[in-house]
């Protein structure tokens, strides 16, 4: 089987029973080998129909005389596929995409059915000659940009709240496009220069992203990772540039002794040892062993020696009491600064889930918050746009505490420009191209008991 859409077909019909789609892609293009060009085609149909499947779903809806969740499991995913390359896949002309749905079809059992996706799609084409948006929408906008750009309507409610119609749209339409690679240039091996020069010389265009000294972002396809210069040299590792925000506002310092609090995969531990020069100590925690293992890996490859692994729940390792001179809590969130990045995630979180997040999230910044030290700092990062689990989480955690405050960033510092009026950082996706997160700096005063 080296057929691309039979490929998404076998995979979009393991994402339908429960399996994450990065998973079950993986799994079917293992056992076959398929040309690059083929293995982006199965991969785009993949992530696009899973993303998009609110907007599939809908077109089936106003088309069919079945509603989508009538449609027996595997025609729908067969339509998904077809629509999917009409209306999002410009390079693929719309008879192939007829054709090939068509053929998909028939190989899949539905061979009494072809006349029916066979017009059925031939319809969207008619509708799409004559309207430029061929989707009948509702008047409400939280449900038109949720149909439109395929969100639940939840999660759109969270963002209108907080940025308005406008902004919002087009926060959608960032969050359906493909995401970009960027790296972290490990200044203890090499320099940005010498990185990019070296991708270059092996065909990949590299770009410098504002405010931030160690990024860089791919801007042409890769292939493998572990095949780019400088992997095995150990000179950067693949990392978002908010998540590089993160170790920057912590400021490290040689010598000091930091804790990373739940620091799988490590990103982040890898990160705050160049910025102190490998000098000084890192406790790594996390209560996953096997997720420390990458973090393992990695600081071995970019060759750290400063960082020491913790197994065990932050929420209740007293040997680190009042030692800190610099905590770092990168909470687990919703991910709803990430969704561009994990096709399925907008289906999986549930405002139920946002919330138990938010309970998690103070448990454990109240617990790691008596890591530090009189007068060290604690900074508390998410990568997800709900207030819940941000701003509330830290006002709570602010009215209970009261030696603890918020330290803004002088007006100075280049990172300001992420800066809010409360003091905290936020990083809209939309505004600064790269993932969204939240992170604050709080500094424990002296005077406390």
């Amino acid at each position: 089987m080296t057929n691309p859409r039979q490929i998404a077909f076998v995979a979009l019909r393991d994402v339908h029973k429960g399996a994450y789609a990065d998973v079950a892609l993986d799994r079917v293009l293992r056992k076959f080998k398929l040309p690059d060009s083929d293995r982006r085609l199965a991969t785009e149909l993949v992530y696009g129909s899973v993303r998009r499947l609110r907007t599939l779903d809908a077109l089936i809806d106003q088309l069919a005389t079945k509603k989508s969740h009538q449609q027996p499991p595997e025609l729908r995913i067969i339509l998904h596929l077809g629509f999917y390359q009409l209306r999002y896949q410009e390079r693929i002309p719309p008879s192939a995409a007829v054709n090939t749905t068509v053929e998909l079809a028939k190989a899949n059992g539905f061979s009494g059915l072809t006349g029916f996706v066979n017009g059925l799609l031939r319809q969207y084409i008619r509708l799409s000659e004559k309207s430029p948006e061929p989707l009948k929408l509702p008047d409400n906008p939280v449900e038109r940009l949720g149909i439109l750009h395929s969100f639940p309507d939840w999660i759109i409610q969270v963002w209108l709240d907080q940025i308005g119609v406008a902004e919002t749209e087009k926060l959608c339409e960032w969050m359906n496009q493909t995401p970009t690679i960027d790296l972290r240039i490990n200044p203890l091996r090499t320099n940005l220069e010498q990185v990019a020069t070296a991708l270059e010389s092996a065909g990949i265009l590299a770009q410098r992203i504002p405010h931030l000294p160690q990024a860089l972002r791919l801007i042409s396809s890769t292939g493998a990772m572990q095949n780019l210069p400088g992997f095995t040299e150990g000179w950067w590792v693949v990392q978002d540039a908010s998540a590089q925000l993160v170790s920057h506002l912590l400021d490290p310092q040689p010598g000091e002794l930091v804790i990373d609090t739940c620091a799988a995969p490590g990103g982040k531990t890898t990160h705050i040892a160049e910025l102190m020069q490998d000098q000084g100590k890192i406790w790594a925690c996390d209560r996953t062993a096997s997720r420390l293992r990458k973090l393992q890996e990695n600081s071995r490859r970019l060759n750290l020696q400063s960082i020491e692994i913790c197994t065990g729940d932050s929420r209740n390792l007293p040997q680190f009491y009042n030692i800190g001179d610099r905590v770092l809590l990168d909470a687990p969130c919703s991910g709803l600064g990430t969704l561009h990045r994990h096709a399925d995630a907008r289906w999986r979180q549930t405002p139920e889930s946002s919330q138990e997040l938010s309970q998690l999230q103070k448990q454990l910044l109240f617990h790691t918050s008596n890591f530090v030290k009189n007068g060290g700092l604690l900074v508390y990062a998410t990568c997800t746009l709900h207030p819940a689990e941000n701003e509330a989480v830290i006002s709570e955690f602010l009215a209970e505490n009261l030696q603890w405050q918020i330290e803004p960033l002088e007006a100075s510092s280049p990172y300001s420009v992420y800066s809010t009026p409360q003091g905290w950082l936020k990083v809209w996706p939309h505004r600064w191209d790269m993932d969204g997160f939240f992170m604050v700096r709080l500094r424990k005063t002296n005077d406390s008991e």
